[in-house]
């Protein structure tokens, strides 16, 4: 059996690749719920439940029904071939919890912005965190049930995003629908990289 990266039993070790991959986005986007369905390993969560003194910090309108919130990350894990691996950690989308997104960015190769069309001003802090930091990001409206649905188009003029930037629709809780998400962003990554630098 392979563990990090060597097989026991003294065999010789065995190289692959590690992606790094952001998800950010605002508080009960559906973070958590998307690096669950799509793990291959039983996701590591730091969710503690919401308490009385949060009340005045943490914005609940559309979300009452959430108990729990994320305080440092998610992780999980899911094995593209025998040598290439892709790391998943969700971001805490509170803004007290903001300071843990320095240390998670560390050699990302990309980020996904889950945006909810509810409160879709939610994810502007993590859109201007990644544009500033010139990590390559894609945004998945995540769809809630009830839900107004919005045109990608309406939701990219709505955000003023560059017109090729990728907006993509998607269900947290499908695994299809975010295997589909990091598809997105590992083409969108490949496409930044192959433009000409700019001088």
């Amino acid at each position: 059996m392979a563990y990090g990266g060597y097989e026991q039993g003294g065999a010789a070790p065995r190289s692959y690749r590690a992606i790094k991959i952001l998800l950010a986005g605002g508080f009960g986007v559906g973070k958590t719920t998307l690096v669950g369905a799509v793990s291959e390993i039983r996701p590591l969560r730091t969710e503690e439940p919401l308490t009385e003194s949060s009340a005045g910090m943490d914005n609940t309108v559309g979300v009452e029904r959430k108990t729990t919130t994320t305080v440092a990350m998610d992780f999980g894990r899911i094995t593209l071939r025998e040598d290439l691996v892709l790391y998943l950690f969700g971001t805490p989308g509170q803004e007290r919890f903001w300071f843990m997104w320095d240390e998670l960015a560390v050699g990302a190769l990309g980020a996904v912005v889950l945006a909810d069309t509810r409160r879709l001003a939610d994810c502007f802090p993590a859109i201007d965190y990644f544009e500033r930091r010139e990590i390559p990001f894609i945004i998945a409206l995540n769809c809630f049930d009830g839900a107004r649905r919005y045109s990608a188009e309406d939701v990219r003029i709505a955000l003023d995003l560059d017109p090729g930037l990728p907006i993509v629709i998607c269900d947290a809780r499908s695994r299809e629908s975010a295997k589909e998400v990091l598809i997105a962003l590992v083409e969108h990554v490949l496409s930044v990289a192959d433009e000409p630098v700019s001088r």
